[in-house]
């Protein structure tokens, strides 16, 4: 099970990245492209993908829903390239997210998720844990 708070947008760099370990000044990852660590400093922002969230009409919908939106819709198989046109990324959500925010989630920010989504299918991270069974295991004693 994959959990999305391991895995790290870190700004002003490409792809995604696992979280290694803690260091002295920031935290340990490697890159989900080429497989090189590196040490995430302070400075650096960095944003563990069970933070992020897209506009909808309704609600912010979180990442984790709207990857798995388009894993139903694709059955699992890659998405288009996160290099295609806005117009083309635009048709992709119209059909994955049909109440999407058309205000506020622009094309750059579609070529994000359909780029994470690519990378997390190519690494066969795609299965998410359910929130229920997360909070399961962080409480300490069981219902009774």
């Amino acid at each position: 099970m994959t959990d999305l708070q391991k895995i790290l947008a870190i700004s002003g760099y490409p792809g995604l990245f696992r979280h290694l370990s803690q260091g002295r000044n920031g935290v340990i990852v490697e890159s989900m492209l080429d497989g090189k660590r590196m040490n995430a400093g302070g400075s650096m922002r960095v944003t563990p993908l069970s933070d992020v969230s897209i506009y909808t009409n309704t609600e912010e919908l979180p990442l984790r829903d709207a990857l798995i939106k388009i894993k139903e819709k694709l059955n699992g198989a890659a998405a288009i390239d996160h290099k295609s046109d806005p117009a083309g990324l635009q048709k992709f959500f119209e059909e994955i997210l049909p109440d999407y925010d058309r205000e506020r989630f622009y094309p750059s920010h579609m070529k994000k998720v359909v780029e994470w989504y690519n990378l997390l299918q190519k690494n066969n991270l795609l299965d998410f844990e359910k929130e229920e069974e997360k909070k399961e295991e962080e409480s300490p004693n069981p219902p009774a």
